[in-house]
């Protein structure tokens, strides 16, 4: 009797823990298999266009992936979030919908300490401009951001996306301005942090609902990823094998 007690306790138990996870939130993908397996460790950093916010959850990160391992690429995307589907073979990523500029920056020395990445996908700004949140500094936050980035991980290779187009001509106007001011940006930051004309690649033809990319938007934001990755070798080169392996 009492060794039935004692199994029907463990299983009341084990059902009682399970519900406290569900009820704390933790997501369903958070132990896919193979995820960290030991590849260049790569932050896609940013807002809901990292994240794959409507209607294609993962965005360019599931293409991205797919693109790197046919390219014969192992790679290990790192961050405290995680979702998308099963063809995205590592689900971690640091993007936070909603977010602006000032939030990644409050959290990001955390962040790039928790999951030291080689290489970080920066794609921030969209959140600043559609709140109307201080837009005539945003590129100086991002300035400021990227400085905090290159102190934390000076050894690391930063990428920095203009931002999509949007639909709504207000919020347009926002864009352009704000990404016409990142090329100056950037070039000041040293040779280890590089534009990416991601804004270049979309129109708003690619936008499922006048901000956020369509999946086929999305697959042409990965393609511009793996081009500015491929274009910087020592990107996709972990740091211990830097003076040893080539690509």
């Amino acid at each position: 009797m009492q060794a039935q007690l004692s199994r029907r306790s463990a299983i009341v138990s084990g059902a009682l823990v399970a519900a406290g996870l569900l009820l704390n939130g933790t997501p369903a993908s958070a132990a896919v298999p193979g995820e960290s397996n030991g590849g260049v460790r790569v932050m896609p950093l940013g807002d809901s266009i990292t994240d794959g916010f409507t209607p294609y959850p993962g965005g360019y990160r599931v293409r991205l992936w797919q693109l790197l391992a046919a390219g014969g690429y192992t790679v290990d995307f790192v961050g405290s979030m995680t979702n998308g589907p099963a063809e995205l073979g590592d689900h971690d990523h640091e993007g936070h919908s909603g977010w602006r500029i000032d939030q990644l920056d409050a959290n990001i020395d955390t962040w790039l300490a928790q999951s030291d990445p080689r290489t970080v996908l920066l794609l921030i700004g969209t959140n600043d401009l559609n709140q109307n949140y201080d837009i005539a500094n945003a590129p100086g936050r991002l300035s400021g951001l990227i400085d905090h980035i290159r102190t934390a991980k000076p050894r690391s290779e930063l990428f920095v996306a203009t931002v999509p187009p949007q639909s709504n001509a207000t919020l347009e106007s926002r864009v352009r301005a704000y990404n016409a001011q990142l090329p100056s940006v950037v070039s000041s930051k040293g040779p280890r942090v590089h534009l990416v004309k991601m804004y270049d690649a979309l129109t708003t033809a690619d936008l499922a609902d006048g901000i956020h990319p369509t999946k086929a938007g999305y697959d042409k934001m990965a393609a511009v990823w793996y081009a500015a990755l491929r274009a910087v070798p020592s990107a996709l080169t972990p740091l211990r094998a830097r003076h040893t392996t080539a690509r």
